[in-house]
């Protein structure tokens, strides 16, 4: 029988204690080895909470998944802040360019609901209004209907999706 095991690890710092020790010990299989393997791979989201799936065959045999840490995450990395805003449509904390919009949309590529770059764009930046993070120095309303009008046509264009 297959069994998962599924958590929230911090980039390149899981641990053998919580979440994962105790889900894993009964499985039988070496926990320094995968918590090495998961650090391995996970170490560029370093500071970030990262979903991991961790699935392990009858034979022992451990395979690791990896996914996309929270855009809300990915957003404020580029921004260069620790945390969002307690008052997001009072406080701004940080600004992020159409550039890096376009690089957390193509990390987020698997799960968005998007067909095109600049939709793909919109739908990141949106999470922006949560958090306080403003994009091209403007409120990212503003900075959708800017896009919406063309308005970065000629950087997006640039872009590859």
């Amino acid at each position: 029988m297959v069994s998962t095991v599924e958590a929230l690890v911090p980039g390149g710092k899981a641990t053998p204690g919580p979440p994962l020790g105790p889900s894993l010990g009964p499985l039988g299989i070496n926990i320094k080895q995968v918590i090495e393997q998961i650090n391995e791979k996970t170490k560029d989201y370093n500071g970030m909470q990262v979903p991991v799936k961790i699935i392990v065959a009858d034979d022992k045999s451990v395979q690791i998944e990896v996914g996309t840490p929270p855009t809300a995450s990915l957003l404020l990395q580029e921004a260069g802040v620790q945390k969002g805003s307690g008052k997001p449509n009072a406080e701004k904390v940080g600004n992020i360019t159409v550039q890096q919009a376009a690089k957390i949309a193509r990390m987020k590529r698997d799960v968005l609901l998007s067909y095109d770059l600049k939709a793909a764009i919109k739908e990141v930046t949106g999470t922006g209004v949560s958090v306080g993070v403003t994009v091209e120095g403007m409120d990212v309303r503003e900075f959708q209907k800017a896009i919406d009008a063309g308005k970065y046509d000629d950087v997006l264009s640039k872009e590859s999706w």
